[in-house]
């Protein structure tokens, strides 16, 4: 993208001289390298099944969002967690931008800098304290010889947080529970 660039909006918004330094940090991270090939054609929208049910989600905003420069808009909202990830947008692509590795890359972005969903945070807890993301509550663990399951093994967490610590996992987890 040439310095000084307008993009232009969706109609009755205004055009936008991009703020180059944000698209330049996504392009530097690992997934994101391909995103400033992205001219807007809509292609990635049109295929993506997320977008077709809901308005929330359109992977052309995401990645127009982030080239302008809106680093919070980005971030913090919760566009970028409703991709499923099914690489339709990265296979039809004319440009190929690889638009769900853009995605994972402004993910990690988002939790470094604290913004992790609610529910992410509720199946880290579950992992760093039982092990598991989903507890196990009493009357399953009743129920499973019911269905000729065997009971459940206890979880060996300190290997879990050893893992967890050596990938900088558990410090992602503190500044978050700081930030709230």
């Amino acid at each position: 993208m040439k310095k000084g660039r307008k993009i232009r909006m969706a109609q009755g918004e205004k055009e936008k001289t991009p703020n180059l330094a944000f698209s330049s940090e996504i392009k530097h991270r690992l997934g994101g390298e391909t995103i400033t090939l992205c001219y807007q054609c809509g292609t990635c929208a049109s295929s993506c099944p997320v977008a077709k049910t809901t308005e929330k989600f359109n992977p052309r905003e995401v990645i127009k969002w982030s080239l302008l420069g809106e680093r919070n808009e980005t971030l913090s909202g919760d566009a970028i967690w409703l991709c499923c990830s099914c690489y339709n947008c990265q296979e039809r692509c004319p440009q190929k931008v690889e638009i769900a590795d853009v995605i994972y890359a402004l993910r990690n972005m988002a939790i470094k800098e604290g913004h992790i969903p609610t529910i992410y945070s509720e199946f880290a807890a579950g992992l760093i304290s039982e092990g598991r993301i989903v507890p196990i509550s009493k009357f399953l663990e009743k129920k499973r010889p019911e269905y000729g399951l065997p009971p459940l093994k206890p979880v060996g967490t300190d290997a879990l947080r050893k893992i967890l610590s050596t990938t900088g996992f558990d410090k992602l987890w503190v500044k978050k529970e700081e930030a709230s």
